[in-house]
């Protein structure tokens, strides 16, 4: 059976980390997942969490000077203080809350200098976070709503990841930014599968819930129970209006 993760950095956004983690719970999601979840001191999202029964799958690491546009700062040169110091930070609330996986920003950056950068920092989390039994995410983002973003399609995430070559890094594979750069997402679910971490989705073109747009989601979550696929999958995406509104497609795509 496929079962969910709500993505909280969008569903329930009106509520507090643990008011929304139990009305996830209450939706029948099987999980959650967060963006940034710094505000909410550690203990109190475990209590949640422990309430509930729900595992935070995620979280992301900050992305920096939000005013300024930025979205992360692993791949930024010159910034590596501040991308590792947010790195750290997130194992630490990860270790905390328990969750499974974090999501390190690469940020807004090109060029040659860049990817070293962000391979640096990546093998410094990976490093801090093995002995944890933590996994480190990196998610290419599209360019139409993250333009200049340093990491943008699946194979340039798969070739970094095979250059690190660490067991606890993984491809974060959101279905509505590889669809929009690249498309042909059975073909490219199957031939990654064996470096994915998580995976999210949402309707495209407009990160709405899944049950329109130009994606089958039944036919793509038939193809991961066929490929053997059974985490949580995140329900990433931007309701139309009140979130417990916006969850029909739940009881359809079980």
């Amino acid at each position: 059976m496929t079962t969910f993760s709500a993505n909280l950095g969008y569903l329930w956004k009106d509520r507090s980390l643990p008011e929304a983690i139990h009305a996830a719970k209450a939706a029948g999601f099987d999980a959650v997942e967060c963006h940034l979840p710094y505000d909410t001191a550690p203990s109190v999202t475990l209590a949640a969490l422990q309430e509930t029964g729900l595992v935070m799958l995620g979280i992301n690491t900050r992305y920096g000077n939000t005013a300024a546009g930025e979205v992360g700062l692993s791949a930024v040169p010159g910034r590596e203080e501040e991308a590792r110091r947010f790195i750290d930070e997130a194992i630490a609330y990860a270790c905390e809350t328990r969750a499974k996986n974090i999501h390190v920003m690469a940020g807004l950056a090109a060029g040659n200098e860049a990817r070293k950068t962000y391979i640096t920092n990546l093998r410094y989390a990976c490093a801090k976070a093995a002995p944890l039994d933590l996994t480190i995410l990196i998610e290419p983002l599209n360019h139409y709503d993250n333009p200049g973003y340093f990491l943008s399609t699946s194979g340039q995430a798969a070739d970094l990841i095979n250059e690190i070559a660490a067991a606890n890094l993984k491809l974060m594979f959101d279905c509505y930014h590889v669809q929009l750069m690249e498309g042909d997402l059975s073909n490219r679910l199957s031939q990654l599968l064996p470096v994915i971490g998580h995976i999210q989705f949402a309707s495209v073109p407009d990160r709405g819930p899944p049950d329109h747009g130009e994606l089958s989601y039944r036919h793509i979550f038939r193809e991961l129970d066929k490929l053997g696929y059974s985490s949580p999958l995140g329900a990433e995406y931007r309701p139309p209006g009140e979130t417990d509104a916006s969850l029909g497609w739940m009881a359809t795509y079980r």
